[in-house]
């Protein structure tokens, strides 16, 4: 089959994945969570919950990070090369961004920032840390007892995918579940937070805004190609892709779930 031609089966494929998870990804962009997130208080037990969605998406990152490009000693080319500027590109932007001249932290750093700033409660995701430093895995660091289900249920599915080593998957799950739905569900967050407690809540919008456009103008499209890529012209593959990204998204709704009764709790 010639270039131009598995091009279009690709573009196809593609077309028919993004159809499969419609859906499921409406069911994100339309919860009631959003809807929910009236008082500081309500941000910062979203906040809560959500840093481990901005955490395991470093872990997705650098499973795709460490499957596509060469990080051993001696270093070989691998890989496609697009998709190794793609990665390392979104890894420059993600774990040292450049937030004000010749200051750099990762997005991570940046939410916890977020969180003090607010006053969130940082206490799940550093227990979770400190277990990490202590060499737990990520399976073992999310047993946690100070770890609520439902985050331990999101950030479970994205271990699982990560273990399962089908960087197809990983990419369905990190493509699909995590950069072209970012950038239309924090346009939504960003429209109730933006004049509510500047003060307290400057540094969130900041980093929503700086997601929206990462993710919406530049790697979102990059990283759609980079899953066309990999799945290629397997049936195989782009099955297992959209389910991983199917599995990424009901994660999502099961994270929005909890903390929708966290909120109705307090």
């Amino acid at each position: 089959m010639r270039c131009t031609e598995q091009t279009i089966v690709n573009e196809d494929r593609l077309t028919a994945l993004l159809e499969a998870v419609g859906p499921h990804r409406i069911k994100i962009l339309e919860h009631p969570v959003y809807e929910r997130l009236n008082t500081l208080d309500d941000v910062r037990a979203f906040m809560g919950s959500h840093v481990f969605a901005v955490w395991d998406f470093m872990c997705l990152l650098k499973a795709l990070q460490r499957k596509l490009t060469c990080v051993d000693v001696p270093w070989i080319p691998v890989g496609d090369k697009e998709t190794r500027r793609l990665i390392n590109e979104i890894v420059l932007a993600e774990e040292s961004d450049e937030m004000t001249p010749g200051s750099f932290q990762s997005h991570y750093e940046m939410y916890r920032t977020a969180m003090e700033t607010c006053g969130a409660s940082s206490e799940a995701i550093d227990t979770l840390m400190d277990a990490l430093r202590r060499g737990a895995s990520m399976e073992e660091s999310l047993l946690c007892s100070a770890i609520p289900d439902h985050v331990r249920a999101f950030s479970g599915a994205t271990a699982r995918v990560i273990q399962g080593e089908k960087i197809h998957a990983i990419a369905g799950a990190f493509t699909i579940g995590r950069e072209s739905t970012i950038p239309s569900m924090f346009r939504e967050l960003v429209r109730r937070l933006r004049g509510r407690h500047p003060k307290e809540l400057s540094v969130l919008v900041d980093y929503l805004d700086r997601h929206i456009e990462l993710d919406d103008e530049h790697h979102g499209p990059m990283a759609m190609k980079m899953l066309s890529n990999l799945c290629g012209d397997s049936d195989e593959k782009w099955k297992e892709a959209t389910a991983a990204a199917i599995d990424a998204l009901t994660a999502r709704h099961i994270l929005w779930d909890g903390v929708c009764k966290n909120l109705k709790a307090h």
